[in-house]
């Protein structure tokens, strides 16, 4: 038995504490949200809420998940999410297998990387970001919001330096068995890199659910407006002379900080539920690109 030293008992002590003081640190804002999600407007106005609800009441949620635009929106960035996630994920595939093969395999595998890391370095910029969407006919569409994104280099380069990190033997094995490329990439390559698609897959997911500037650029309608653009735009973009003597009422008793809280949280609490669920294979897959033995 491996008898432990003062010192690193010390360690380990100090290292807890700080560990937890930092998860406190991170979840106490949280806490401090939904807390004033649940409060009274007045009680959130005079500043007494703070980490538990004060006059508690549920008129934020209602105020905003009554609205059909909500519903609507939800529904818009879901679409987004699925159809957004999938493409990306294929184009990154598709793309980190290929070069993460020797100069010998691919011929010119330096001079597309280059290619692909010029765009991470230098953009055309907002408008001509902008005029590329229209003049390509797929404003105001979903194809608008997921096109424009559809090759996200960055977890090209983090896949395919994962894959530079499996055993060649895997491969060379496969094609004296007569595998092509398309069968080694989905039946060796794919499943020994779930830790790595599960951790791009939750990046993606998430830049696909908190994306709202281009959804408020290149959608016309409201109707089009993803979650995201939805809430920012909720409490913004109110107009008096549409709007009812019981919504009077309810914006009456909503104030601005509950209502955003309440956003915040509803924005949040999708990826809260889907996190865990990828944990295991975020963790592994945060060493994505570091030296292997």
């Amino acid at each position: 038995m491996i008898r432990m030293s003062i010192g690193y008992r010390i360690f380990n002590v100090w290292n807890m504490v700080f560990l937890v003081s930092l998860s406190i640190i991170c979840i106490l804002p949280l806490v401090h949200v939904l807390a004033l999600s649940f409060s009274n407007s007045s009680a959130a106005g005079a500043g007494l809420v703070k980490l538990w609800p004060v006059g508690f009441t549920t008129n934020s949620y209602e105020f905003i998940l009554k609205k059909p635009a909500f519903l609507n929106s939800l529904v818009v960035t879901l679409e987004r999410v699925f159809l957004g996630t999938f493409i990306n994920m294929m184009i990154t595939l598709l793309v980190a297998y290929p070069l993460s093969k020797e100069t010998q395999t691919f011929r010119f595998r330096t001079l597309y990387a280059w290619l692909f890391v010029f765009t991470i370095l230098f953009s055309g910029g907002l408008i001509p970001w902008y005029m590329t969407v229209k003049w390509t006919g797929i404003m105001d569409t979903i194809w608008a919001l997921v096109l424009p994104g559809a090759v996200p280099v960055f977890n090209i380069i983090l896949l395919l330096n994962f894959f530079r990190g499996l055993p060649k033997e895997l491969e060379e094995s496969s094609s004296i068995d007569g595998a092509s490329h398309w069968t080694t990439l989905w039946r060796i390559y794919a499943p020994l890199s779930m830790p790595a698609l599960a951790t791009i897959g939750l990046f993606t997911i998430v830049g696909h659910w908190n994306a709202w500037f281009d959804g408020l650029i290149l959608m016309k309608s409201h109707d089009n407006y993803p979650l995201s653009t939805y809430l920012q735009t909720i409490l913004v973009s109110i107009d008096l002379t549409t709007v009812s003597g019981e919504s009077m009422k309810d914006l009456s008793e909503v104030s601005d900080r509950t209502a955003k809280s309440a956003q915040i949280f509803l924005g949040a609490l999708p990826i809260l539920l889907v996190y865990p669920f990828l944990q295991k294979y975020f963790v592994k897959g945060i060493v994505l690109g570091s030296v292997k033995e």
